[in-house]
């Protein structure tokens, strides 16, 4: 008999999958704002979205998700397809590719934490961990379009976004509430930032050593 919905096993395997489609559509996005072939597409797709798990798993010395069972493949060439036709027919809006990284962050800071937490490790390791498998696609997808990163813009809230909604999924577990609530809260307050930084342009104070440069 299958698990129920509810199963917590369950509801991380359906977040994993949802983040790898996501993310793979951000890959995507990625890739045809640098007009890129069908095979660029499909690896920016695949690097997007297996990325920071790959990282986090190597990590933590467990099998890479994505060798474990390969329908996130199937899933991530699937959405990198799904969005080249889409993007054919439709003008993508101009956040498109913030906004499905952001949904993609929720999901997969959320993940990688719960997973970390089966590893039974830290609630230090807990929050990298997830932050690694949140950030660490993203950035590498930057880095293979020629971009800067999302991580290191100034203008972004990212990173931080990230670690207090995955600090909130600790403190959470630790007054008792269960792994899919606690996570949903997570993942929620994430992608609430998230979006808040996009749509008011909040930041974090940088920096200045001497003179500012253009």
């Amino acid at each position: 008999m299958p698990a129920p919905l509810h199963d917590p096993t369950q509801l991380l395997y359906l977040f994993t999958l949802l983040g790898v489609g996501v993310f793979a559509c951000s890959g995507a996005l990625a890739a045809g704002r640098r007009n890129l072939d069908p095979i660029g597409v499909a690896v920016l797709a695949m690097v997007t979205a297996t990325g920071g798990g790959t990282i986090r798993d190597v990590l933590l010395d467990r099998t890479v998700f994505w060798i474990a069972d390969p329908t996130h493949i199937v899933v991530c060439l699937a959405a990198g397809a799904a969005t080249w036709v889409w993007v054919r027919f439709f003008h993508p809006p101009d956040r498109a590719l913030q906004l499905a990284d952001a949904v993609g962050l929720a999901l997969f800071a959320l993940t990688g934490a719960q997973i970390a937490e089966a590893a039974q490790a830290g609630a230090i390791i807990i929050v990298l961990m997830g932050a690694i498998t949140g950030c660490a696609g993203g950035l590498l997808r930057d880095v293979l379009s020629a971009e800067v990163p999302l991580v290191f813009r100034k203008s972004e809230l990212y990173v931080t976004a990230c670690v207090a909604g995955l600090t909130g999924y600790v403190l959470l577990r630790q007054f008792g509430f269960q792994p899919d609530v606690a996570g949903s809260l997570s993942a929620a307050l994430i992608l609430a930032l998230r979006l808040a930084s996009i749509r008011w342009n909040i930041t974090l104070p940088t920096m200045r050593i001497g003179p500012t440069r253009d």
